[in-house]
């Protein structure tokens, strides 16, 4: 099953890490992003369930992203802390979803906790610290495989055409 659930849309923002993990989809809430994820065979560990790597990933994508793009212009955030628990599996096939919650956007840290679900059962809690970078999210120059010096991907329309835009 391949399937993307209605309202998702490919990832506005990757990498070449999240390029061979994904595909990664969003769906922008009210004052969220939720990101989601079809679990595949490349995504298993030897049991057959998704890895805890791919899950942290995901939860650490939906921290950084639903924050950073929390506010207009986009926030520049490092992950300084993160903290799962894993309390069920998710199998090939399975949809999973992280849902965040922003606790604080400080000055120099931003709090935010991550729910993934798999259909309405919890399958792990994440917590974040981030550390706010100078600066925002800016456009960055990039190569002709559209990679920033960092080696992050930019879309062709760039970060700022994502769910930040107004």
């Amino acid at each position: 099953m391949t399937e993307v659930p209605a309202g998702f849309e490919p990832l506005f923002r990757t990498s070449p890490f999240l390029e061979m993990l994904g595909p990664f989809f969003y769906r922008r809430m009210e004052n969220a992003l939720v990101i989601g994820l079809r679990v595949e065979d490349k995504h298993t560990n030897a049991r057959g369930t998704a890895h805890g790597g791919l899950l942290l990933t995901l939860a650490d994508i939906a921290l950084g992203y639903t924050a950073a793009f929390s506010v207009d212009p986009p926030l520049s955030l490092t992950t300084a802390n993160i903290s799962t628990d894993f309390a069920g599996y998710a199998r090939i096939g399975d949809w999973v979803e992280a849902h965040v919650d922003i606790q604080k956007i400080g000055s120099r840290l931003v709090f935010a906790n991550a729910y993934l679900l798999v259909g309405s059962e919890r399958v792990a809690r994440a917590s974040a610290v981030f550390a706010r970078n100078a600066g925002g999210l800016v456009a960055r120059p990039h190569d002709s495989h559209g990679h920033d010096a960092a080696g992050a991907h930019l879309t062709s329309s760039g970060p700022s055409a994502g769910p930040g835009a107004r």
